[in-house]
């Protein structure tokens, strides 16, 4: 059995001046992922980001096939960045081709990157078939682009597309197209699992036996590994890799990428760091990555995964009452590594499972003098599974759940009463809310259209509010979820409402329940407003 000491991180005694070079690809192969698109400005706050991060290598497109990738280029000539070095990927130079001559080539120099990445054929199906060309001829356009592109002073990076495939095809002629890219001058050849079928133990054998390859030609040009997740082992494989001897690791921050994406970087960095003792990125950056994941999937306009492993807003969250009670007790029980390592926190959920320890957890912060044996947690943990029974459920809802226990505690003061309120559809696309609300001894009643009624009432609700607090303005919905519960009963069932709101201070999530789903919704509005105000000074 390990002792404590060991499973905190289970760091082996490997040294940080064991450097495992990252080269993230969201910006070319993330973008080849299915709804992935970014614009100029995009793409520029992505490379800021991960620069700030410290990958070493920021794959920023092809020049060759798309105009926009040339203008990126353009713009990051004149960026100023502290870790990261921009690169301008695309293909040898073509079949019957004097390199000289070819213009995508030229437009890898015209992108005027300190480094270049170009990939070639490793598979001779591929080269035969694909290519349409000789196996001398491929190892030719693999030589001549790689010497040509180092005599004008570039650092190559050398992809071997569909390496591991092209190995246990005809693992002769594999080797010897990365051995015509050493030769040329790579600083690094990268072996691709293009297709993502490899298992994690075929990636090693093979990238062992490259190694073994390259050791025994007196090669010292370093190795990369690029997995895709078809088969759902790209962050296996990676680990892998730089198992096998690897020292390079090309992926997207959050797996974008085509078909099934690529090797998730947050979840290889983590592990590679923080479990195995490699050097990835700077010390001090690794706290930042849940950050950086959440702002970068801002930017993609998509929510991050919540079970990715150490980002997701999941990866610690505890649910059951004893692993909850454990957790308080020793947070290694249910822990492989604090979540402030990468920044992430800890997270009790509130359920009809939660036993006392979650919520007295929760209640703590309201209340620092609440016992386990006292008669308001009694009477709050009475209340929320009377409420769950009814269709609530606040394990995603902590601002509601704060509310309850603010009423139940009997220190819960309205900041507004809602003294009635009337939604009118005008027609197919309008909606007209009319509210009236209290403020201390003022009342208020506004109307205001909108797209749907719930837009219309939050429209009225907010405008309404807005004379009275201000600085409610910054906030804004974020995501809006609708639950039926019960729905045999058709439209007559039971409906959940969860809204997420957020504005520069955080990000909140409020519930409501009704067989009414205006009602369920209009409860959750009220409640995001609500505890908004309560927070303000």
């Amino acid at each position: 059995m390990k002792s404590a000491s060991i499973n905190k991180f289970n760091k082996s005694t490997r040294g940080a001046s064991d450097k495992v070079k990252i080269l993230d690809s969201t910006l070319r192969d993330g973008t080849q992922g299915e709804g992935i698109s970014y614009s100029l400005a995009d793409k520029i706050s992505v490379v800021k980001k991960l620069d700030a991060l410290g990958v070493d290598y920021i794959e920023a497109g092809n020049p060759a096939s798309n105009p926009k990738d040339m203008k990126l280029f353009h713009e990051l000539s004149s960026l100023k960045l502290k870790n990261s070095k921009i690169v301008a990927f695309g293909n040898t130079r073509h079949k019957n081709f004097n390199v000289t001559d070819d213009k995508t080539i030229q437009s890898l120099l015209d992108a005027k990157t300190d480094v270049i990445c170009v990939f070639g054929k490793s598979w001779d199906y591929h080269v035969e078939n694909v290519l349409k060309t000789t196996l001398d001829e491929n190892l030719s356009m693999i030589f001549d682009t790689i010497k040509y592109l180092k005599s004008k002073k570039r650092e190559v990076i050398y992809d071997a597309e569909h390496f591991f495939d092209g190995f246990k095809a005809s693992p002769d002629y594999a080797l010897s197209t990365i051995l015509s890219a050493a030769k040329a001058g790579a600083d690094c050849v990268c072996l691709c699992d293009t297709n993502g079928g490899a298992f994690p133990s075929e990636v090693y054998n093979i990238i062992k036996a490259a190694i073994d390859f390259f050791n025994t030609n007196d090669i010292k040009t370093q190795i990369g590994v690029h997995c895709h997740n078809d088969i759902g082992c790209a962050v296996a494989s990676s680990i892998a890799g730089v198992e096998a001897g690897a020292t390079h690791v090309q992926g997207t921050l959050l797996g974008f990428g085509e078909r099934c994406g690529n090797a998730n970087l947050s979840t290889v960095v983590a592990n590679l760091q923080l479990k195995m003792g490699y050097n990835c990125i700077p010390k001090t950056n690794i706290e930042n990555l849940t950050l950086t994941c959440a702002k970068l999937a801002e930017i993609t306009n998509v929510s991050l995964d919540k079970t990715m492993p150490y980002v997701g807003k999941s990866a610690y969250a505890h649910k059951a009452g004893m692993h909850a009670d454990a957790v308080i007790k020793s947070t290694q029980t249910f822990e492989h590594i604090p979540p402030s390592s990468v920044g992430n926190e800890r997270r009790f959920l509130v359920s009809e499972m939660a036993g006392r320890s979650i919520i007295l957890k929760k209640i703590l912060k309201i209340n620092e003098n609440i016992t386990r044996d006292s008669d308001e947690l009694k009477n709050i943990v009475a209340e929320v599974k009377r409420m769950e029974s009814e269709g609530y459920n606040f394990e995603g809802a902590d601002a509601s759940f704060e509310i309850l226990a603010c009423k139940e505690l009997g220190i819960f003061k309205p900041k507004f009463d809602v003294l009635n309120y009337v939604v009118v559809s005008e027609d197919r696309t309008t909606n007209r809310a009319t509210i009236k609300i209290k403020v201390g001894d003022t009342t208020e009643t506004t109307g205001e259209e909108g797209h749907g009624p719930v837009n219309a009432l939050d429209n009225a609700l907010r405008k309404a509010l807005i004379k009275f607090f201000p600085s409610i303005k910054s906030m804004h919905l974020k995501d809006f979820k609708v639950r039926i519960l019960e729905g045999k009963i058709g439209t007559a069932s039971v409906t959940r409402v969860l809204m997420d709101f957020e504005d520069k201070h955080e990000t909140w999530t409020t519930i409501g329940v009704s067989d009414d789903i205006i009602m369920a919704s209009f409860k959750a509005l009220m409640d995001a407003y609500e505890y908004r105000l309560q927070r303000l000074k």
